[in-house]
């Protein structure tokens, strides 16, 4: 123990040392913030990282352990979000279908089968539930709406049958080992109803959100007055044959990101996650969603963090605040991207930090929190009029609810910096 604390002294007095250093050369403003970050991560704990640049001026304004990789949490989802808005762009929808196989008759019987096929749409779900989770989204409602207006059908002679091809059948992610979970916020499929949930509280889980699904169709037809036969529900694949008889579209991507990244949701990175591998990669999976990151990371900003989910809840994860940072310099002109984070004391994660503080409004960031670690990055506009963009990351402390504090008050004093 008293090697370990030696060498801890001698890690801080290096840290010490070298911003010591750096601010014997800042100008006093400068200078005036660097100490004020410094108390702040002596107050973090040792495993813990920051950046802070002038993107006005491209100069580094604050740094400890910059490029060491730490745990990311949440701060994952700036990863996915950003390469989802760059390859697909902000306007990119995902549909949830009606095919057919069959005909219908001069009097509106459907003889054959109809197939409910998902195409990924995070938010397809009931109206009382999308409004309740995100005041927006594509119900099934329109859905059949579209259908009964194309198709004139008044009844069906024939099963119903939910497709959830689009994905693999993996309702959970890496850190779940694959299976649901409610760490996850949602399971995971091509064609999920209210995320998967059974009520509008996400307290219990569908057993089969493909089957489910099919079944709310079909109970949604009864009650439009289609008459439904007794073939009854099932799941499969729609085959090539099948033509489309309606479509819904989800809110687009500037939409989606901005659900994702306000409140820091793991579903919808999860599911946006799928969506990259399903169109730009090999599979809807998380690992061919993950090497399109990776290489969208990699060819765009240059640089390589460890990746392999798209929420941040794995333990694999691992980048640095230059990563971040790196990236955050980059989209800082992409309206659609800052636009998603939460704004500091208004919404989201951070509705309720930096409340009544010169960085209210004036700070934007994506929070990141596991039970080991509390991080925050964003871009705050300094009393100069300049704009700061920023990454900390704070790993293996006890209380993430007080990091995330101090954070908030390194936020602060990003704020009224006047340099």
């Amino acid at each position: 123990m008293r090697v370990f604390l030696a060498a801890l002294a001698a890690t801080f007095c290096l840290l010490a040392g070298t911003a010591a250093a750096a601010e014997a050369q800042a100008p006093p403003a400068q200078r005036v913030l660097q100490q004020a970050l410094a108390r702040s991560m002596a107050q973090i704990g040792s495993a813990s990282s920051a950046y802070v640049v002038d993107l006005d001026t491209g100069q580094t304004l604050f740094a400890i352990a910059p490029t060491t990789g730490r745990l990311p949490a949440s701060l994952e989802k700036i990863y996915t979000t950003s390469t989802a808005l760059l390859r697909l762009g902000p306007t990119q929808t995902f549909a949830t279908s009606v095919l057919g196989t069959g005909s219908a008759g001069p009097t509106g019987i459907w003889n054959g089968t109809l197939y409910l096929r998902g195409g990924g749409d995070p938010t397809f779900g009931s109206v009382g539930f999308d409004h309740t989770w995100y005041g927006t989204g594509t119900t099934l409602h329109r859905l059949i709406g579209a259908l009964l207006r194309g198709t004139g059908i008044t009844a069906l002679q024939g099963r119903i049958v939910g497709d959830a091809s689009y994905f693999d059948a993996f309702p959970g992610t890496p850190a779940t080992g694959f299976g649901r979970s409610f760490d996850v916020e949602g399971e995971l499929s091509a064609l999920d109803y209210n995320r998967g949930f059974l009520n509008l509280y996400g307290t219990a889980f569908q057993s089969r959100p493909a089957l489910f699904a099919a079944q709310q169709l079909a109970a949604g037809l009864r009650t439009a007055g289609v008459k439904l036969g007794r073939s009854g529900t099932s799941i499969g694949r729609a085959p090539a044959f099948a033509r489309v008889l309606a479509s819904v579209q989800s809110p687009p991507i500037a939409t989606l990101i901005a659900l994702t990244n306000t409140p820091s949701d793991n579903y919808l990175a999860e599911m946006l996650l799928k969506d990259i591998g399903a169109k730009l990669g090999s599979a809807g999976t998380t690992a061919a969603g993950a090497a399109v990151v990776r290489a969208e990371l990699l060819s765009k900003f240059g640089i390589a963090p460890m990746l392999n989910d798209g929420s941040g809840l794995s333990r694999f994860d691992s980048t640095s605040p230059h990563d971040v940072v790196t990236v955050l310099e980059s989209m800082a002109t992409n309206s659609a991207f800052v636009d998603s984070l939460a704004v500091g004391g208004e919404t989201g994660t951070l509705q309720h930090e930096m409340q009544n503080t010169i960085a209210q409004g004036n700070c934007r960031g994506k929070t990141g929190t596991l039970s080991d670690v509390a991080n925050l990055a964003g871009y705050c506009d300094a009393m100069d009029g300049h704009t700061l963009a920023f990454a900390f990351m704070a790993n293996r402390i006890g209380s993430p609810d007080y990091v995330h504090q101090v954070e908030a008050g390194m936020a602060v004093a990003l704020a009224g910096y006047n340099g």
